[in-house]
């Protein structure tokens, strides 16, 4: 055997989880005004990016195998401009089940970063073609909440 394997959840009672991730991408400032304006030839960043953060959520077993398959009641996604420095992203994901939430906040909020990336690389490259300014950071998970269905306590 490679050592690989699910971990078995079959005797774990359900209970309300909730978990809140952050990450941030650093922008040229030109960039986060346009996003500001909404002058982005893709469109409206945030609300694609939006329903990126939401669908990867809904698809972390997909991605990470070993996660397990979930029901997801609960995805909000909020967007904070540092002003001159980038996008905040935070994404809570809430279930009520046997395992938590953790990684799926996380694939949210790096779906989302990755797709903003996407939607404003045209603007953040240099001459070369080449993104010296352009950063992913600061992906972590921020809370993680374990109770009682109702309840909020924080494990």
């Amino acid at each position: 055997m490679n050592g690989v394997k699910m971990i078995d959840i079959t005797s774990k009672a359900e209970s309300y989880r909730e978990a809140r991730a952050e990450g941030f991408i650093k922008l040229r400032p030109e960039t986060i005004e346009r996003i500001k304006n909404k002058l982005v030839e893709k469109g409206d960043v945030f609300a694609v990016s939006t329903i990126v953060a939401i669908n990867a959520v809904k698809m972390t077993p997909y991605i990470l195998p070993l996660t397990h398959n979930i029901p997801i009641t609960g995805v909000d996604v909020k967007f904070e401009i540092v002003e001159g420095k980038g996008v905040k992203v935070e994404v809570v994901v809430k279930t009520t089940a046997k395992t938590g939430v953790e990684m799926e906040a996380l694939v949210g909020v790096v779906a989302a970063l990755l797709n903003i990336w996407d939607m404003v690389k045209k603007y953040e490259k240099d001459e070369a073609g080449q993104y010296p300014y352009t950063a992913i950071s600061e992906v972590r998970v921020v809370e993680k909440v374990k109770g009682d269905f109702g309840s909020e306590n924080k494990n």
